[in-house]
């Protein structure tokens, strides 16, 4: 795992999981969320994947997102069918056996009514070994870490509720803060100036939008920086140069 916090950076990523994803069955809902959830804390979300319910696919996939960030988070196929075979691989990819987890099977006996915990519900409670249970009280059923790597569900709501559950327990760095101005111009005729002030301001990322708005090109900028003080500067040379190409 990579020790990313010497500059209060901390990075992540996000690893999608499941074929109705990949073949537009199913509309993703969860990458806004994830993306949203960690800026706000202040870590860095740098790289988003998605791959099929494939065991060498995710087991590739996490363990090159593992050595690369500080946390990887995934989403998808820890239920009770057949086709949920993400335990099974992140067990994989950490070379570590996966059975029923006692701790599992006890969250999950006390939803269940008696008689009611069929061999396919108590799927959900295989959790590969060293790992931490991670909370689920919308429908039970636990995720789980290992290491650096959350494993949580794919329905929406579950989803946001475990990372509610794994929030507090994450290090994270210094916000990034962001201001926006709005150009009433196409942003081909501010290119050259942005470009400039980006690299006076090599602490900043800066981003241009394109928006159409009653039948005019316009722009967005969005300033990025960490560091108030600079942000604000750039956003002053910004508003500048707006002003200096609209007159």
């Amino acid at each position: 795992m990579p020790d990313d916090t010497a500059d209060d950076i901390v990075t992540a990523a996000f690893l999608v999981i499941g074929d109705e994803i990949l073949s537009g069955r199913t509309k993703d809902q969860n990458i806004g969320f994830v993306s949203g959830y960690l800026t706000a804390v202040g870590i860095d979300l740098k790289e988003v994947r998605v791959v099929p319910d494939e065991q060498p696919e995710i087991v590739e996939a996490v363990n090159a997102l593992r050595m690369k960030y500080r946390y990887v988070f995934t989403s998808g196929g820890i239920g009770p069918t057949h086709d949920d075979i993400t335990a099974d691989s992140i067990a994989a990819a950490f070379g570590v056996p996966i059975d029923v987890d006692p701790r599992a099977r006890a969250i999950l006996e006390t939803h269940y009514p008696p008689g009611q915990l069929t061999p396919a519900r108590l799927r959900m409670a295989r959790i590969p070994q060293g790992a931490d249970l991670i909370l689920n009280p919308v429908s039970k059923a636990p995720g789980f870490r290992i290491e650096n790597v959350h494993v949580m569900a794919g329905v929406p709501a579950i989803m946001q509720a475990m990372m509610d559950s794994i929030g507090p327990t994450l290090t994270t760095g210094k916000k990034m803060l962001s201001r926006s101005v709005d150009a009433q111009v196409p942003e081909s005729r501010l290119a050259d100036q942005i470009r400039e002030i980006q690299d006076s301001y090599p602490q900043t990322l800066i981003g241009s939008y394109p928006r159409v708005y009653d039948g005019r090109f316009t722009t967005q900028i969005v300033i990025r920086a960490r560091d108030e003080d600079i942000l604000l500067k750039a956003t002053a040379a910004v508003e500048t140069a707006i002003r200096n190409v609209t007159g």
